[in-house]
Order: C-alpha cells, then structure tokens, then sequence
C-alpha cells in the first residue's frame, strides 16, 4: 500500500514547476490532491497526469492572495474527498530589486503571496483541523490519533538573505516563524508544521539566461524578469557540493520526507535542500 493512501492533501501553486512535481509525488504515494494555479490550464493538465496514472486530483483555480481564496481552497478537498490532511504552501513567485529602487508595491505582492496567503489558508484550515482532531480523539480514547501535515516552503535566501531580494528574503524568514509558531500551536491536534528551505532548484523563475534572453513572465497581470544569468549559474554549481542544480523532483521528495508517516514526531524544523550549497 502506498504511504498517503486516504490522505487529502492541499498544494498551492501545483501547476506548474515545484508545486507540480509535489502534487504528483503526492498523489504517487496514494494521497487525494487538491491543485492550485493562477490559470486553469495548468492546473487541468495536472490534474489530468495525476488522473493518467490512476490517483485522484481536483483543481482549484484562483490567486491565493485574494480575499475570500483560501476558504474556497479548502472547501473544494472536503466537498472532493471529505477530508484534509496535508497542506503544503508552494505558491509564490520573485519579483527582485535593490532596495533603494524597491516600490511599496513589490514589498507587498511577495509579502502577500508567501506569508498572508499561506497564514490565510491555515486559518481557513483550523477549524477542521481543530474539531476533526477533538472528534477523533473522543472516538478513539488511548488510541494513537492520525497524524497530520503543514509543509511551508521557505528558501536559503530566507536563512541568509540574498542581494537584491529584501522582499523575498524577509518573507521566506517569516514562514520560518510561521512555521515555528504553528508547530507549537497544532501540535495538541497531532499536526506536524515543518518548513523545506530549498537552494537552487531548476525552474522557469531560476532558468539559465543566455546573452540578449530578457526572462520575462507574466505573472497576475505583471510582467516579471525572470532566470539567472549563465556565469551566476556556473558559479552556483560550483559551490554546491553535489556539483548540480537540483529539480522539481529533488525538491518534490524533499516535501515528501515530511509528509511522511516516518516524519510523524517530527514538527517545527527546517530541512535545508540545497545539494550542501548552505551547510
């Protein structure tokens, strides 16, 4: 039997690159998934892969920054599956600058998609979290309770800031204290909250520019420059030990690993995959 067989799990900005190969490996394991993206597309065509390899998934269209998206969200696994299990806030995006030449409005779209999204879909997630564990206790007196999980996604430029990304850094710094402070709070509902600080992962935000490409996306009606220049990209191999970027799947295991029932005593930690590149 698969590992998350039974297990509903939300993951945000499961569309595309990251969040992609979370939501499959996830429905890999056995777990009922819950997409998310900005446009339907994406989010149809991997619902339709989880579906083509016989798992079950449901999507979620819409901007997790918005008002009334994270009740939405929630509300689409408990009308799909019934229940919910595992939320991992994946969605984001950078938008870079030096400070100096950083506008109030860069400050707030990163803040807001990488800590008040994730905060709003915790808290739209508490009150089943929170009766549902008092349920099962109360069912199941003495017995050992079902164990459920938070996975933020914070980075390395959130451990150890990064030039250029003081909106970006500040925000992966606060999903830590997030993830920190949910830990203590969830754990007498037997919910473990754990963060994945990820280093250079192969995406379309962190592909390679070469001479004269702009690496421009749109993102929510902005046009953001994306990828790193070629010699930035040659110098971070260098310095990761394993020699190599990593990919949305080495990133997608690394999520894994605490969504696991392995990882049941395991709540309020950061794990670093980075390839050794912050040791």
């Amino acid at each position: 039997m698969s590992r998350l067989t039974g297990r509903t799990a939300l993951v945000s900005g499961s569309g595309r690159g990251i969040g992609r190969a979370i939501a499959l490996k996830l429905a890999s394991e056995g777990a009922a998934v819950d997409i998310n993206d900005l446009e339907e597309e994406p989010a149809a065509e991997a619902v339709a892969a989880i579906a083509a390899a016989g798992g079950q998934a449901v999507a979620c269209v819409g901007d997790v920054t918005g008002g009334d998206f994270a009740e939405g969200f929630v509300k689409t696994a408990l009308d799909a599956f019934g229940g919910l299990d595992i939320i991992v806030n994946n969605a984001g995006f950078t938008w870079d600058n030096v400070i100096h030449k950083m506008s109030d409005e860069q400050w707030d779209a990163v803040l807001d998609v990488h800590v008040k999204a994730p905060f709003r879909t915790l808290r739209a997630a508490a009150p089943f979290i929170r009766e549902t564990a008092k349920r099962e206790a109360e069912d199941n007196p003495g017995g050992r309770p079902r164990c459920r999980k938070v996975v933020n996604i914070s980075s390395i430029s959130g451990l150890c800031g990064n030039a250029g990304q003081a909106n970006y850094a500040a925000a992966k710094s606060a999903m830590i204290g997030l993830t920190k402070t949910m830990g203590k709070e969830w754990g007498r509902y037997n919910v473990t909250v754990n963060c994945v600080a990820f280093g250079f992962i192969e995406t379309r935000m962190t592909k390679t520019l070469m001479a004269g490409d702009s690496g421009e996306i749109e993102v929510a009606g902005r046009h953001l420059k994306t990828g790193i220049p070629e010699e930035t990209v040659k110098a971070l191999v260098r310095m990761t030990p394993l020699g190599r970027p990593g990919t949305p799947d080495d990133a997608a295991g690394a999520v894994y690993l605490l969504c696991s029932p392995e990882s049941d005593f395991v709540t309020g930690q950061v794990l670093v995959a980075s390839g050794g590149l912050m040791t």
